[in-house]
């Protein structure tokens, strides 16, 4: 049997975009060449590893199983190119993260990275929890660092860092720096995160088990744009203390204290069961003070 590196290449692009001309231009191949490919690796196999559906190519049972195995080869022939290059000191990894993670814990990680193994090479895509969760069952990006709750027995966890979310309103508002009720919560109107965000999902979590209904009149995928719109009066927000620090301390918006909502959560570094443990990934897990087994 003689799989190339080529094949398996082009078998797990098309896995991860689920079309062959989109996955063709992932890795500078023509269409034709992507499809070959595919091809000469399905017959080399003697086995279909993708349902067709008009023109989605979606993985079937073999596809599915072959995928963890086939990105395992790729990341340990990458993990010798960059040593290689680099010496044992270089890698090059993609990262997930949720948007107050990215935002506000992760550039100090980064940097602290760069001091440490100056010749790697790092890139970073922001998205919501559910969105790096779906990366991560994909193999889109190596690792996950989000603050939602995620149950997919594919994904390994690694607690991080304790946060706390806060509500909020602008400086001017009848519930600024005052203890509020039940019943001034439910009368409010809200800015939240999108759902499918760790933010709303801790949010509504903390409000359902202190029993209160309330009406997002504004869900908003930005948590810049959600203070901003707190800070016009719109309502009230809720959001990471991370996220809000600054504005509290120029005064523009103050907190508003919630004593019957369980807002604390932990940050997580996620991880895909069958993912290989290369060097560049257990170099930022021991940076996150995280030991895999």
């Amino acid at each position: 049997m003689k799989i190339t590196l080529r094949q398996l290449e082009i078998f797990t692009a098309i896995a991860s975009h689920g079309h062959v001309t989109r996955a063709a231009g992932t890795v500078a191949m023509t269409q034709s060449a992507a499809s070959m490919a595919l091809a000469e690796l399905e017959q080399q196999l003697d086995t279909p590893l993708f349902d067709r559906i008009g023109r989605q190519l979606r993985l079937n049972e073999s596809g599915r199983q072959l995928l963890p195995r086939a990105l395992d080869v790729l990341d340990r022939v990458r993990d010798i190119e960059t040593a290689t290059r680099h010496g044992t000191l270089g890698f090059d990894l993609h990262l997930g993260a949720s948007l107050t993670t990215g935002n506000h814990l992760l550039p100090g990680l980064l940097a602290d990275l760069r001091t440490r193994h100056p010749q790697s090479r790092i890139r970073l895509s922001l998205k919501n929890t559910e969105q790096v969760v779906a990366d991560l069952t994909h193999f889109r990006i190596d690792l996950g660092f989000v603050e939602g709750p995620v149950q997919d027995d594919r994904i390994v966890r690694h607690f991080w860092q304790r946060d706390r979310l806060c509500v909020f309103a602008a400086a001017d508002h009848p519930l600024a720096g005052r203890a509020a009720t039940h019943d001034d919560l439910r009368q409010a109107i809200w800015i939240l995160r999108e759902r499918g965000s760790g933010t709303r999902d801790v949010f509504d979590r903390a409000r359902a088990n202190a029993g209160l209904p309330i009406t997002a009149a504004f869900e908003l995928e930005q948590p810049e744009a959600i203070r901003q719109c707190v800070r016009a009066g719109l309502g009230l927000g809720c959001l990471s203390i991370l996220e809000l620090r600054d504005a509290f301390q120029s005064g523009w918006l103050a907190p508003v204290e919630t004593h019957f909502l369980d807002l604390d959560r932990q940050f997580q570094v996620l991880i895909h069961r069958d993912k290989h443990l290369s060097p560049g990934i257990r170099a930022i897990l021991a940076l996150c003070g995280i030991n895999p087994a």
